[in-house]
């Protein structure tokens, strides 16, 4: 007979779970080389994305707080990974774009995130790797794909 621990230990959920901190620990942890924190991060990403973009847009974009996206476009300015200047078409809103710096930064942290990757997945074969991404992707399209009256 299992433990009510070993049952929980047990469940997707809980191992998916624990899988994902590790892998976002790792992920962390490789692209601190480049000064940057995983929000810091995805902050620099879309705004490589979609910029030049105001800082209303990043936050809706990533669900953050306005505020919150402050901070971190403060912290990406001062590094110069981003330069924000006044929108063209709304003077009283920053339009913010990524510098060269950035997209330097930016091409760097993909090879670091792929290498931390590649730790994550080492214990599995190639084809093991490849069915697991498309399980996974396959069950995130199945949470995404439901209707917001579904849940």
């Amino acid at each position: 007979m299992t433990s009510d621990l070993q049952h929980i230990q047990s469940l997707p959920s809980w191992l998916v779970g624990r899988v994902a901190a590790r892998g976002r620990s790792l992920v962390a942890d490789a692209i601190a080389a480049e000064g940057l924190k995983l929000m810091q991060h995805a902050v620099l990403a879309a705004t490589a994305e979609y910029g030049p973009v105001t800082q209303a847009e990043l936050g809706r974009r990533l669900a953050v707080d306005p505020k919150d996206v402050v901070g971190l476009l403060n912290h990406l300015q001062r590094a110069g990974l981003v330069l924000r200047s006044p929108h063209p078409s709304d003077r009283r809103k920053n339009a913010v774009t990524v510098t060269p710096e950035g997209a330097a930064v930016l091409a760097r942290c993909a090879a670091l995130a792929e290498a931390a990757n590649a730790e994550l997945l080492a214990p599995l074969s190639p084809a093991e790797r490849e069915q697991l991404l498309s399980l996974l992707t396959r069950l995130h399209g199945a949470g995404t794909d439901r209707s917001v009256a579904d849940r």
